[in-house]
């Protein structure tokens, strides 16, 4: 080994230990990341929740473990499904009369329903959610049409009038919390006589780690929900589909244009009462008719 090669090799091991000290004396006096919470890393920073919305409820790690909830909610589930309210039965895939369908499932029955409304206890967080609901609006009777517990989540069926004010409650309340709203979708239901239209609402909250889901419904003939906007931006363009595919219209959004369809389609494209649609062949003039239209195989 060359004396140029000794001292390149003494060289770097000096400055291997030299970087090995510095970074131990850098570890050594940094503090542990996000030990000490200042300017935009504090939740809440320069808000008056205390003025605002009353004293924060205390959060209990037992109440928001996700095993515990899972062993509430199956409990509940247990305890309070009812037995469910079947609005039509439905023959076939399509619902075709007459004619029968080609689709191989003309043979298949099965009931359009509702489940029927839950009484408390629900169990678990569910009750705790009900009664500050309720300690909120003191006639909770008009505010909250009825509870439904199914299939392990729970939903509450609001009279449309009240949604914009229950929503703002759910949000700000300190034992509510449901700070986001992660979707808002709409169903047609032709048999359900003056409440045809119904707009679903998908709340969480992130403070306490729940889901609920809130229901409004409204009939044919005044299509008109309130709109959830000013309290949950993000519900914008949620909204704007809703309307587009089932003609429901967000009283007070901001911008309530169609979203999918052009702007000058016609009709709500996935409502019931829709024209299912054919497919034009380039064959003579031929088209394949809607399914409900085709002719039998039998």
């Amino acid at each position: 080994m060359t004396t140029g090669q000794n001292a390149d090799n003494a060289k770097a091991e000096a400055d291997a230990a030299q970087a090995e000290r510095m970074t131990g004396e850098s570890d050594a006096n940094a503090p542990v990341k996000g030990a000490v919470a200042e300017g935009e890393s504090r939740p809440d920073a320069g808000t008056e929740a205390g003025s605002k919305t009353g004293a924060g409820a205390a959060v209990s790690t037992a109440s928001t473990d996700a095993a515990e909830d899972v062993a509430e909610t199956e409990q509940a589930v247990a305890a309070v499904e009812p037995e469910s309210e079947v609005l039509r039965v439905q023959h076939g895939m399509f619902g075709v009369k007459g004619t029968g369908d080609t689709s191989g499932y003309g043979g298949l029955s099965r009931a359009i329903d509702f489940p029927s409304a839950g009484q408390q206890p629900f169990g678990g967080w569910w009750d705790e959610v009900y009664d500050r609901m309720g300690a909120l609006a003191p006639n909770s009777s008009d505010v909250i049409e009825k509870v439904v517990v199914h299939r392990g989540e729970i939903t509450f069926h609001v009279v449309r009038g009240q949604l914009a004010t229950l929503a703002r409650h759910l949000r700000d309340d300190p034992h509510l919390r449901f700070e986001l709203c992660s979707s808002v979708s709409g169903v047609h239901y032709p048999a359900d006589s003056g409440r045809e239209l119904h707009a679903v609402y998908h709340l969480q909250s992130m403070t306490y780690n729940r889901r609920i889901r809130l229901e409004v419904s409204a009939p044919d003939a005044d299509p008109h929900i309130p709109s959830v906007v000013p309290t949950y931006p993000a519900a914008d363009w949620h909204e704007r589909e809703t309307y587009d595919m089932f003609g429901i219209v967000f009283d007070g959004h901001p911008a309530l244009t169609r979203i999918l369809m052009p702007d000058d389609w016609p009709g709500h494209p996935q409502r019931k009462d829709y024209p299912l649609g054919g497919i034009e062949v380039e064959y003579h003039g031929a088209t394949v008719p809607p399914p409900d239209q085709r002719r039998s195989y039998t």
